[in-house]
């Protein structure tokens, strides 16, 4: 898509909402507005019943019941409140935790913060050169001492996408509660038998052409009461997330939801694998020395390509693109910090080479047209470098 004269290559970052996303949202901003826990008039009511549908909309995404989604403000207040909330827990005797190296910033951070101030003991599960987990060294280290595993379902920066179900396997035999950072994977991948895998899930509306300032985790039943609240006021949502749910927004990221599911969602995927396939085509013919960084294409995100320009700087790069390109040399999470991807790095990139990388991410409104464009602007750009 184009945002004014700006071709946009940069969704794993962020998402435009969908128009008819928009459209299904906008009478909760006027129209039909209301306090969902108003319970003693009809536009109480009415606000609830919105609530509740947008619910079993997430929650059917997922394969999981209604009241296992709790409404949070996005991905990283969901990765806290499962994680956070379980080791929280007062008389947790279990001190390991394991996560993976590639994990987004608030799960690691969360994991630092356990581990200095709560004294936990972080592992880090190793990942190979595709930036996938090693399930052997999962598997032979876990015990009845980890109180919790992490792993993301899919990457933010290489698109990497992990055995959700053999990994909740290993956990479920020893009784380890399972999270996964789900917020990039459901433009990637069906997830609609996911919740049978995992004990906690984080979704970000976002990610998927809905709002922002809006996620949900999937908190298992039988583990919620294990969950201790990180902020505290009213009883909304069992107590576990107070306060006001904002109705427009839990509207928008539901529509959001049932637009990833059924054929519309597999088609999409698969053009948008095509279209990437076409766009690391075109790049490779340009006579530059390029890496594709991470998996193979059929085991990752399908709008996904991590690419190292050799002997370039991946900001300079960036820079000589603006404002015609917007692409990224990393996370947004990780956005001002002075240094080369530590994903890129934990697949076994150099410090050059992970500095010379750039992740371009493709979506929705994308077009060949676009691709085509970009081609030749990368080219430009790279030439004009050269020169340097």
């Amino acid at each position: 898509m184009k945002i004014g004269k700006t071709i946009y290559l940069d969704h794993q970052a962020t998402t435009p909402v969908d128009l008819r996303v928009f459209e299904q949202m906008k009478p909760f901003f006027s129209s039909q507005f209301g306090n969902p826990h108003s319970g003693e008039h009809a536009v109480g009511w009415r606000a609830a019943n919105a609530v509740d549908t947008a619910r079993s909309d997430i929650a059917s995404m997922v394969g999981a019941d209604p009241d296992e989604v709790f409404f949070t403000s996005g991905a990283t207040e969901s990765n806290n409140l499962g994680i956070l909330g379980l080791c929280e827990k007062p008389l947790n005797i279990k001190r390991r935790i394991m996560v993976s190296g590639i994990e987004h910033k608030s799960v690691l951070e969360i994991a630092h913060f356990l581990n200095k101030n709560r004294k936990y003991r972080t592992e880090l599960i190793p990942v190979d050169k595709n930036g996938t987990i090693d399930l052997n060294y999962l598997e032979n280290n876990l015990g009845d001492d980890v109180a919790l595993v992490s792993v993301m379902a899919v990457n933010n920066e290489i698109g990497s996408m992990q055995e959700v179900g053999q990994i909740g396997m290993l956990t479920s035999r020893l009784g380890i509660p399972f999270h996964c950072d789900a917020a990039q994977a459901p433009c990637a991948m069906n997830l609609d038998a996911i919740s049978e895998h995992v004990d906690l899930l984080s979704l970000s509306s976002h990610k998927i052409y809905g709002p922002q300032g809006i996620g949900a985790l999937f908190v298992r039943r039988e583990l919620q009461n294990h969950i201790r609240p990180l902020l505290y006021g009213g009883a909304q949502q069992g107590g576990l997330r107070p306060g006001t749910i904002p109705v427009p927004l839990c509207v928008g990221m539901a529509a959001a939801a049932k637009l990833m599911s059924g054929s519309e969602a597999k088609e999409e995927q698969s053009r948008l694998g095509q279209l990437r396939n076409k766009f690391w085509g075109s790049l490779t013919t340009l006579g530059f020395d390029i890496h594709l960084n991470g998996s193979e294409f059929g085991k990752r995100h399908p709008g996904n390509l991590n690419v190292c320009f050799k002997d370039f700087v991946a900001q300079d790069i960036i820079a000589a693109l603006q404002p015609r390109l917007a692409a990224s040399s990393g996370s947004a999470c990780a956005s001002g910090i002075p240094e080369a991807s530590y994903v890129l790095k934990a697949i076994g990139l150099s410090e050059e080479d992970a500095a010379a990388s750039v992740r371009f991410s493709l979506g929705r409104f994308t077009t060949e047209e676009h691709i085509a464009e970009a081609v030749d602007m990368i080219e430009a750009a790279l030439r004009r470098l050269s020169l340097l």
